[in-house]
């Protein structure tokens, strides 16, 4: 599936521009994992567990090409999210 290019340098609308096409891969993901018989919420938590682990692998070794995360959308992180 490809993923649009930001249109933008700051890091607030990076993050808010990156929201949807994020969701739209996963429901793809979840909907190829229910067809190959997976729960959407087993799926879901191991999407949540493997997005963990990816964070925490950069956190500890930095991609060159990251922009900084600004500090509103580090509070944003984490916080008041819904999912099906």
């Amino acid at each position: 599936m490809p993923f649009p290019s930001p249109t933008t340098e700051d890091p607030a609308q990076r993050f808010e521009e990156s929201k949807d096409p994020a969701r739209n891969a996963l429901d793809e993901v979840v909907a190829t994992a229910n067809q190959a018989g997976w729960g959407t919420q087993e799926i879901a938590v191991a999407l949540l567990e493997a997005a963990k682990s990816l964070k925490d692998a950069n956190s500890a070794d930095p991609d060159a090409a990251d922009p900084p995360i600004g500090d509103a959308v580090k509070e944003q992180i984490g916080h008041g999210e819904q999912f099906d």
